[in-house]
This record gives structure tokens, sequence and C-alpha cells, in this order.
């Protein structure tokens, strides 16, 4: 648990970094600091692994999103091809969300209704989230696909938390919520009318609350 305290902690201070530098526009500083911060989430993950197949696969998720949080910030650095490091990024958290998926859907037992229920909501948001946003077609379709994934992983998540009441079920379940609501900020903010740095520091702390939940999630596995 000490671990898991210590990790936690850095990666909130590599976080404070990464915003700082962000509102300097030292873009590579930040990339940096973003690379650091997500470090301690897989850490958090490898610490607690308690081996299996469900926790490997978490793992492999945990470390898709150190990658694609570096690609994504590099929109920032390079200027006309930072849009390809975006799309290219967002594919990697949508593998990280697939891998989460497959993951928890192994110990489903209700996973059809739960896959139900995902669509028809990601469905709904999908829809609420065009009439506030504007965005080239790729990212749309990206958008779409994407929004569907992580749907579909927190109803599952949910599904679990109902038939199988855990310490990890619920603490997955929290993670994987926090992550929706963190993407959710973080399209409103990329794509909306106006980028506002509320948002911003809204999104780090709801995406790094609910990576870290999703690797403290293995102790209890």
């Amino acid at each position: 648990m000490l671990q898991v305290i210590i990790l936690t902690a850095l990666c909130a201070v590599f976080a404070t970094l990464l915003l700082r530098a962000e509102v300097q526009e030292k873009y590579v500083s930040a990339d940096v600091w973003k690379g650091f911060a997500s470090l301690c989430f897989v850490l958090i993950g490898l610490l607690n692994n308690p081996g299996g197949n469900v926790a490997t696969l978490l793992i492999y998720g945990l470390i898709l999103g150190l990658i694609a949080d570096i690609l994504l910030n590099l929109r920032f650095i390079l200027k006309k091809r930072g849009q390809l490091a975006f799309l290219i990024g967002i594919l990697v958290f949508l593998a990280g969300h697939i891998v989460y998926l497959i993951a928890i859907l192994e110990m489903s037992t209700n996973w059809k209704i739960c896959i139900a229920i995902g669509l028809a909501l990601a469905g709904l948001l999908i829809l609420l989230l065009f009439q506030i946003i504007s965005a080239k077609l790729p990212f749309k379709i990206f958008g779409v696909i994407y929004i569907g994934a992580i749907m579909l992983m927190n109803a599952v998540a949910v599904g679990n938390l109902i038939a199988k009441p855990s310490a990890f079920t619920a603490i997955f379940a929290l993670g994987a919520f926090l992550f929706l609501i963190s993407d959710i900020v973080l399209i409103i903010n990329t794509f909306g009318k106006k980028f506002r740095e509320s948002f911003r520091i809204s999104n780090i702390v709801l995406y790094y609350a609910g990576q870290i939940l999703i690797g403290v999630s293995l102790m209890f596995l």
C-alpha cells in the first residue's frame, strides 16, 4: 500500500508539472512530465499484479494508456503532423479500452444485456456531443468508435459490480467511470467552441484518478 501512496503522490506532482508546462507553452517538457505521470499508474499495476490472464490484460491496457498519453501531447509539438499524432493516440487509447473490455468480459455473467445498454448509452452520448462540438470527419469517425468502446467498458464494469460485488469490481468500475468523464471533458474542451484551462485541469485530474484506480484494483483481483 505504501508503494501505491508514493506513486500516486508522484503522479500528482508530475501531472501538476505537466499542466504548468502547458500553460507556459513548453510542450516538450509537458510531454515528458506526462510520460512520467502515466508511468506511475503503470508501475502501480505492475507492483500489484496477482498474475493470471485478467491481470495481464489490465496491465497491457495501462501500458497502452501510457503510450497514448505521449502521442496525444505530440499534437502540440509536431505542428503539421500534430493531427496525425492525435489520431494515432486515439487509436492506441481505443486499443487500451478494448483490452480492458476483454479482461472484464471474462468475469461477466450478464454481458449481453450490458453490451445492449452500453451501445444505447453510447449512441445517446454521441448525439449529445455532436450538438456541442465541431470536428473534421476523421475525428468524428474515430470518436464514435472510441466513445462506443469506453461506454461498453463502463456498462460491463457496472454489470460486474451488480452481479459480483467486490473490492475489485467496485474500484475498477469507479476507475472506468472517471476515465469516461475525463474523456467527455477532453472532447468538449478540444472540439468545443472554446478551450478552458479549468476543463483541462479537470480532464487531467479525472483521467489520472481513473487510471490509478484501475491499477489499484489489481490488488483485490
